[in-house]
């Protein structure tokens, strides 16, 4: 199955970055958040990546076509006709399609612009900026299993303080402290789709996450594979410190691969 992966929003709530590249493209840690989301794929035997780029699409088009530079040790011999050497070069078994999908088209329509390269088969996709330790193995099987159109992963995302039952006249009958049953369940992304998504999508002005995902839940073509281990997603600098912390812990729940 082919990953597509959502990379071309603007990225304003982490500007700090996202003024010099795509959101995406934020390193933690040395490496963009992009390559960790398709390493945590490829761990699973997903090998073949198609991103959907906008805003600064040559950034990630750049990185790629100088993977080498980005992960190798390199000499340059200017005494032997400029020669490059890479050394002990680090790749990866990726096919990887960047498809500029527009500048400001909406994320239904980033998706519908890259029909032709997904083919008429069942696809996976996610955004660029979210890593997470769902089991791929056991979300496909759920879609497969459901036989229908769509299967996003769902987190609850929990309540982050204690909760208050207030009578009407505004005194307080009872306070806890909070716990999972007060948050909600949220999209996190680490969809399974088939085809036919593309027919509920109209064009570029479509935002994935409303009219086609809410006309999905209404034809009873969408279903939540609810995922109760580790899902981040990086939306601010505090976020990007906090992924890179784990990861200089050694306990990134993500980093499934052998470094």
């Amino acid at each position: 199955m082919k990953v597509v992966i959502l990379a071309g929003g603007f990225g304003t709530r982490i500007s700090e970055e996202s003024q010099l590249k795509p959101k995406p493209m934020v390193e933690i840690c040395g490496k963009p958040i992009l390559w960790h989301i398709m390493k945590y794929y490829s761990s699973f035997g997903f090998n073949e990546f198609i991103i959907c780029c906008g805003y600064k699409q040559y950034v990630i088009k750049e990185w790629f076509a100088n993977y080498f530079l980005h992960n190798s040790d390199i000499t340059f011999d200017f005494t032997s006709d400029n020669k490059m050497i890479v050394h002990k070069n680090h790749t990866e078994p990726w096919k990887v399609t960047l498809v500029d999908t527009g500048l400001n088209t909406m994320t239904g329509g980033r998706i519908k612009r890259i029909k032709d390269y997904v083919g008429d088969e069942p696809f996976l996709l996610t955004y660029g900026d979210g890593v997470s330790n769902v089991d791929l193995n056991e979300l496909i099987k759920f879609h497969n299993d459901k036989g229908q159109i769509a299967t996003m992963t769902a987190i609850n995302i929990g309540q982050q303080f204690g909760c208050l039952d207030v009578n009407e006249d505004g005194s307080v009958l009872k306070f806890r402290e909070k716990n999972e049953i007060d948050g909600n369940l949220i999209n996190a992304g680490f969809m399974v789709l088939e085809p036919q998504i593309f027919d509920y999508i109209e064009g570029d002005e479509t935002v994935f996450e409303k009219t086609p995902i809410e006309q999905l839940a209404k034809d009873g073509q969408l279903n939540a594979f609810i995922h109760h281990g580790f899902w981040k997603c990086m939306d601010t600098v505090r976020d990007r410190n906090h992924l890179e912390s784990l990861i200089e812990n050694k306990k990134a729940p993500w980093i499934v691969w052998e470094e």
